[in-house]
This record gives C-alpha cells, sequence and structure tokens, in this order.
C-alpha cells in the first residue's frame, strides 16, 4: 500500500503558491506548482498525484470546471478546493462537482495540512502513526526518526524516502515508484540522485548498527528490512545534485 506524497498545487497566486508550496515541501512532499486551469488538466493526464489542491478562480479553466473533468474523466485524485467564496451555497456547487474538501481563504496552513492528511486517509487502511522495521521507529506525525534508541537527524527529502521505504517495508520498491511518491516533476531520471540519497540514509540509519536495513536489489530497485538479505550496495556517491 503506497503511502501518498505528491502532490498538485493548482493556484495562480504566486504568493500563495510560493507559501504552500514551501510548507508542503517542508511536510516532506513532493510538490508541483501549475497557475492555470489547462495546465492542471495537463499535469493531471501525464503524472500521477496523491492529492490535488485546487483554487477556484483560475485563468483559462476555473477549478469548477477542471474538478468537472477530471471526475468526467475517471480521475478519482482527492481534491481539496480554495477559495476566497464562503457561502454555504459556494461549499455546495464546490462539492457537487466533485471535490473531496474546501477550504476557503485566508487559511491557517496547520488547518491545510490536517484536511490534506484527512483526504489522504480516506479510503485506506488505517495507518499507525509509529512505522516500526527492526530496531528503526519512524514517527509520521513528528517526522521523528529513531533507531535502536539513536536519534536520527535527516532532512526533509531524506525524511520522506526512508517513510515511503517504511510504508512499504519487506517490499521491493523500484526507482520509478520512488521517482513517482518522493520526487516531483523536476526530477531527472538520467541522474543518481535516487542512489546519492539511499547512501546517505544508509549511513546515517546504519552507523554503529550490526544490521543492515536498506537493502539493494539490482536491477530492480530496493527493500527496507532486516531479513538479511545479501545484495551490492550501491556505492555511496555525491554530486552536486544530491544537495
Amino acid at each position: 500500500m503506497f503511502w501518498p506524497m505528491r502532490v498538485l498545487l493548482v493556484e495562480d497566486d504566486a504568493r500563495v503558491a510560493r507559501f504552500v508550496a514551501r510548507g508542503l515541501r517542508e511536510q516532506s512532499y513532493a510538490v508541483d506548482v501549475v497557475e492555470d486551469g489547462e495546465a492542471a488538466l495537463y499535469q493531471a493526464s501525464v503524472a500521477t498525484y496523491d492529492v490535488i489542491v485546487l483554487d477556484v478562480m483560475l485563468p483559462k479553466r476555473d477549478g469548477l470546471a477542471v474538478c468537472r473533468e477530471l471526475r468526467a474523466s475517471g480521475d478519482a485524485t482527492p481534491v481539496l478546493m480554495l477559495t476566497a467564496r464562503d457561502t454555504v451555497e459556494d461549499r455546495i456547487t464546490g462539492l457537487d462537482t466533485g471535490a473531496d474538501d474546501y477550504l476557503t481563504k485566508p487559511f491557517a496552513f496547520g488547518e491545510l495540512l490536517a484536511r490534506l492528511r484527512a483526504l489522504l486517509r480516506r479510503g485506506a487502511d488505517v495507518r499507525p502513526e509509529v512505522i516500526g522495521v527492526a530496531d528503526l521507529a519512524v514517527d509520521t506525525r513528528a517526522h521523528r526518526v529513531v533507531r535502536g534508541g539513536r536519534s536520527v537527524s535527516l532532512t526533509a527529502k531524506e525524511y520522506a524516502l526512508l517513510e515511503y521505504l517504511a510504508r512499504n517495508a519487506g517490499r521491493v520498491v523500484t526507482r520509478h515508484e520512488i521517482a513517482e511518491h518522493v520526487w516531483d516533476e523536476t526530477y531527472d531520471p538520467f541522474t543518481n540522485l535516487i542512489e546519492v540519497y539511499i547512501g546517505r540514509l544508509r549511513r546515517k540509519l546504519d552507523g554503529g548498527a550490526s544490521t543492515p536495513l536498506i537493502h539493494t536489489r539490482r536491477g530492480t530497485g530496493y527493500v527496507l528490512g532486516d531479513d538479511g538479505i545479501s545484495v551490492a550496495d550501491d556505492a555511496d556517491v555525491e554530486s552536486e545534485h544530491g544537495n
């Protein structure tokens, strides 16, 4: 079961878009940003998103039309609408077009996060807030990682990668799956960026531990677990792309 991490943000107000995108990225979400309805429909057709944050007042095609077209095409991605319209009738109209939730501007970023978490939980199995793998504990609410009683300090992107691996512990996840769920549209598949981050995680998680937790399935991907899989790890590489 994949844990959602990739967001399409559709907002034509550059200030609001920067504020929301920055906040979401700090919370380990991968975020793609577009500023009009036509771009939103195109982006949703070429990439897989786990939730769409959609402003109502947009150029070229408004958010209501975008949501209707998404639903008409069979796209069931959860949609959180943002709008300055706050009447009951406006909220009903937004929900009737197929939106899953409705948030009026101005809003507190904390409420936006809470509503996104609620949307991402819908229709999915109940997931624990703390994921345990061997002596590793990943607190998904606090974004805190502990291994063997030792606190592990991670960057936002390192944490996002680890949580994705933890959500899929015991299953091999491919590089394509990692790129789809942990990185945004700027990811270049011809770089060694994923290998760089896997190497960083290994050093931080396995430092002082007798059992490695991240294993490579060469030619396939990675698996998080303590089953003692004997594999050749990727070289610990660093480059300007890994910053």
